[in-house]
């Protein structure tokens, strides 16, 4: 049977969250914050490019700020390849809520904490060093950019290494769950999320992607 020439290959996205940051150990909101790897992170990161090593990809691309940069290079180191960023693959931007334990983001924006545990997702954040986005915005930026990479390389496997956030949303628009449910699915560090773009859309394929990250076995251990 001849190939149909008209027939548009589905682009291939491994969408990766970056790994640990000091923050993230003791529950600090980063946000747009510069926040740099820990040393757990760095591991992570180091054992996530070598678990990729073999895997076949075409672009990497990264959030510009330095949590996902670095994972992303130690991704780029195991294939000689370069990283692009785009600061669209940011975290959301929590404005005042940045650089706070979750404890002190309820003590201080009370009004502001309420509604967004209760996922309001128009709600407005407190100003702060940036300026915060409600989820909403938040959403449509982030699968509007991972969409734009599929878009630019179709047929190709791209590797975007983002943020907590946009791998929630990208489950969120590849499953088609509203912004209001609860969010009840684990979004882990380091971990590799596949999926498939086709006619415009996200289609999920697999979710949490950590076993790499396991210790190596020791083969002289008793």
């Amino acid at each position: 049977m001849p190939l149909n020439d008209n027939a548009v290959t589905p682009t291939t996205i491994f969408l990766i969250r970056h790994g640990e940051t000091a923050w993230n150990a003791e529950k600090r909101l980063q946000g747009h914050l510069d926040i740099p790897l820990n040393a757990e992170g760095e591991r992570q990161a180091a054992l996530l490019g070598a678990a990729l090593a073999a895997e076949p990809v075409d672009h990497i691309v990264s959030s510009d700020l330095m949590r996902a940069r670095q994972t992303a290079e130690a991704i780029a180191r195991t294939r000689g390849a370069r990283v692009a960023t785009d600061p669209a693959l940011r975290e959301r931007c929590y404005g005042g809520f940045e650089g706070l334990l979750y404890s002190e983001i309820a003590a201080r924006f009370p009004l502001e904490f309420a509604a967004w545990q209760a996922r309001d997702v128009d709600g407005v954040l407190p100003p702060g060093t940036n300026q915060g986005e409600s989820f909403r915005q938040f959403y449509e930026r982030a699968v509007g950019a991972i969409l734009a990479h599929a878009q630019a390389h179709p047929g190709k496997t791209i590797a975007l290494v983002a943020h907590g956030g946009v791998l929630e949303c990208a489950y969120r628009a590849a499953l088609g769950l509203s912004l209001e449910t609860p969010r009840d699915f684990k979004v882990l560090n380091a971990s590799v999320n596949r999926f498939v773009v086709e006619e415009g859309g996200l289609k999920l394929v697999s979710w949490g992607e950590v076993g790499h990250l396991r210790p190596a076995v020791l083969d002289d251990l008793t």
